[in-house]
């Protein structure tokens, strides 16, 4: 095959995906773009969530009891979480009829919880919300799963590769058929706008691009690429999806106070979070600033250091890649620009498909 051959074989792969997963990608990117900042965009659209007075931090049963007068009777609490940022502490509680097992036809996904935004130095209640409301709760699933339980993260992920196949062939079709490369660069290759527009927005955005679509495939894909990269195999025992659904015990052997004391016992630190035993895993768990954890049973109150539950390994890198979160803000502003410019590619290159198609009516009628 030669070239000739070859770029218009590459074209037409180019303009399919480009059509065909057009609705979905500008979704996709701007969500992305959006999520670059989600805390500060948090704070924006729930300022009464982040009206804290301070940073001291209380005993977490002042916490609990506060996150219980707000709840409603039969919820049951599953996690409370701290911060020394001046963050609000945060109580997640299971709401009654998702802890007695829900209504039969229950909505897929994630289960919802009851979210109670309490102030550190007060424990006075900002706020009380389900974990599945507000703006940037809906960006974060629109772009893990375009809104779609179930299967949605697996469309997210062929999304990826798609995406990877079209930031290669876009470049190939940048490449000037004549010339030196440098020629790509011009303003003026079209006469048209939106034309020269694509050409350049493309070639900016196409490494980029290629790097979040490929940690995004990553992301959803992750037994797949792990095998790949010669990564451990995952161990075996229940899913994600197993896991989220636990129930928290109604009445756990063991009071709060217990359980701190005891896991201060075995590790000395800040308390970052406290999560409640379930009908799956009877044991509380304690994460320290850092990672560090602390499995208490709730049946004896023996305290065990347990392995971190932080991730690490190229999952991690690949995350953080992708959410720049702790990459500086030079990637971040790259990342947001990597979110923005796809949905104007989208947009343009609709334009050039449809001027083509009447070029081509024309040309026919002729």
């Amino acid at each position: 095959m030669n070239k000739l051959a070859w770029r218009r074989t590459w074209f037409q792969v180019h303009k399919w995906i480009g059509l065909i997963l057009a609705i979905l990608i500008v979704p996709l990117s701007l969500s992305g773009a959006a999520l670059v900042w989600h805390d500060g965009l948090d704070r924006i659209v729930n300022p009464a969530r982040y009206a804290t007075t301070g940073r001291t931090l209380l005993a977490p049963d002042a916490y609990l009891d506060a996150a219980r007068a707000a709840l409603k009777p039969g919820d049951r609490i599953a996690q409370l979480t701290m911060t020394a940022d001046g963050d609000p502490v945060v109580v997640a509680a299971q709401p009654a009829q998702a802890a007695d097992g829900g209504a039969p036809g229950a909505r897929r996904g994630p289960p919802v919880r009851t979210m109670v935004y309490l102030d550190p130095p007060s424990a006075r209640v900002l706020q009380v919300a389900a974990s599945n409301a507000g703006l940037v709760r809906f960006l974060h699933v629109l772009h893990g799963s375009l809104q779609v339980p179930g299967v949605g993260r697996q469309i997210v992920g062929w999304i990826g590769v798609a995406m990877m196949i079209s930031s290669f062939t876009g470049l190939w079709l940048w490449w000037p058929t004549v010339g030196r490369w440098l020629k790509g660069l011009r303003w003026r290759r079209h006469r048209n706008t939106d034309s020269n527009l694509h050409y350049l927005m493309g070639f900016w955005v196409a490494l980029p691009l290629f790097v979040l679509s490929l940690t995004g495939a990553w992301i959803s894909f992750p037994a797949f690429f792990a095998a790949l990269s010669g990564g451990a195999p995952a161990q075996r025992g229940p899913d994600r999806a197993t896991l989220m659904r636990a129930q928290a015990l109604a009445a756990p052997a063991q009071p709060l106070a217990i359980v701190v004391e005891r896991a201060k016992a075995v590790r000395r630190g800040t308390i970052r979070s406290i999560a409640w035993p379930t009908d799956r895993t009877p044991d509380w768990t304690v994460i320290y600033a850092g990672g560090a954890t602390v499995k208490v049973a709730d049946d004896g109150g023996i305290a065990v250091a347990a392995p971190s539950r932080t991730p690490g390994g190229p999952a991690l890198l690949m995350r953080r890649i992708h959410d720049g979160e702790g990459m500086g803000i030079v990637w971040q502003v790259v990342i947001f620009i990597g979110g923005v410019l796809p949905a104007a590619l989208a947009v343009t290159g609709i334009i050039m498909w449809w001027r083509a198609r009447g070029w081509r009516a024309k040309l026919a009628r002729r």
